[in-house]
């Protein structure tokens, strides 16, 4: 345990199940935030024709990530509490198993490391609001999986997994204020 477990929450889920949207609500209330890793890792990627995409090479984009995570961790250390993550470093544990690829152990060292509150706040599938774009190449039986995957990975690292409420932004917001008594 460090002094960020309690001051640090992950909001994780599927592809195109709200979370981003959550997290730009909270951002546009003054609460600190990160940055999605995938897809600022795809949209850097694609424009210099880089190889560490997902569909390109999948262990290259999982290195990235977590870079990316632990970079994200260590700015919010720098910020005022609570700070609200578009994913943490579990998700890249997730992916990994999502792809049927084993964890390095520098990878399973990080997700001990870099420890969150233990709530974290799960985003459900939600197919009336998944939408592919030119980052999201997945289908939404793949969003299904990613969740599945992350579900899985998150409790075998004792976190207590929250489900966000499918409904409009601000009552999310709400929700996830009132849980970690913000609201």
């Amino acid at each position: 345990m460090n002094s960020n477990t309690d001051r640090f929450y992950v909001i994780t889920g599927g592809p195109g199940s709200g979370k981003t949207s959550l997290i730009e609500a909270l951002r546009s209330r003054g609460y600190s935030s990160s940055v999605e890793a995938g897809r600022g890792i795809i949209s850097n990627q694609v424009a210099i024709d880089g190889p560490a995409l997902p569909w390109r090479d999948p262990m290259l984009f999982s290195e990235l990530m977590l870079s990316w995570e632990m970079r994200s961790y260590h700015l919010a250390e720098q910020s005022s509490p609570p700070a609200f993550f578009d994913r943490g470093v579990p998700d890249v544990l997730g992916y990994l198993r999502l792809m049927n690829i084993p964890a390095p152990e520098h990878m399973r060292n990080a997700a001990i490391k870099y420890r969150y509150n233990q709530i974290v706040f799960i985003a459900p599938p939600w197919p009336e609001i998944f939408r592919q774009d030119f980052e999201r190449k997945q289908d939404f039986a793949e969003a299904v999986r990613t969740y599945e995957a992350l579900v899985a990975t998150y409790t075998d690292l004792d976190y207590r997994l929250v489900e966000i409420p499918r409904a409009s932004v601000e009552e999310r917001l709400r929700f996830v204020l009132g849980t970690v008594q913000l609201y």
